[in-house]
């Protein structure tokens, strides 16, 4: 860490800090909460799929909040892709964010990884950033409408 003295505050700057993290989630927790009386509180959502050796396979992990839901991370060992484990996260995803009231979902894709699986299931594009995190890829933002089937 690295510390910035400016007047009366001093800013701590370096890489991961997970009680920061805990702490910054916490406080806005609080404030997100005051300002959404009635509205479930954010939740985190989490789906993981094991191996017959009880090692992991895949996994997707996000959050519901009120009528929306958020994918912040899937992962498909490279061994088991193909074999439509990244499809059964989204559908156990999908099917768990309604069960708390979501009406949709987003997500974020780079380029170079899997922009097409989302679309595939019925995600739509509403934005993109080009130049990001290299000036040959993009950031993709995806939303898909929840129905009950």
């Amino acid at each position: 860490m690295k510390d910035v003295k400016h007047e009366l505050y001093i800013a701590s700057i370096g890489d991961g800090d997970p009680e920061l993290d805990k702490r910054l989630s916490d406080e806005l927790d609080k404030v997100n909460a005051a300002a959404t009386t009635g509205v479930d509180v954010a939740r985190e959502l989490t789906i993981k799929i094991i191996d017959d050796s009880g090692e992991l396979a895949a996994g997707m992990s996000g959050w519901s909040w009120g009528v929306a839901a958020g994918i912040g991370m899937t992962w498909v060992r490279e061994d088991t892709r193909g074999d439509g484990l990244g499809s059964r996260l989204l559908k156990e995803f999908e099917a768990e964010a309604l069960a708390r009231g979501c009406t949709h979902v987003f997500t974020t894709s780079f380029t170079f990884q899997a922009p097409g699986f989302y679309e595939q299931h019925g995600y739509k594009e509403i934005f993109r950033w080009e130049g990001v995190p290299t000036p040959d890829a993009a950031d993709v933002h995806f939303r898909k409408e929840l129905t009950k089937s």
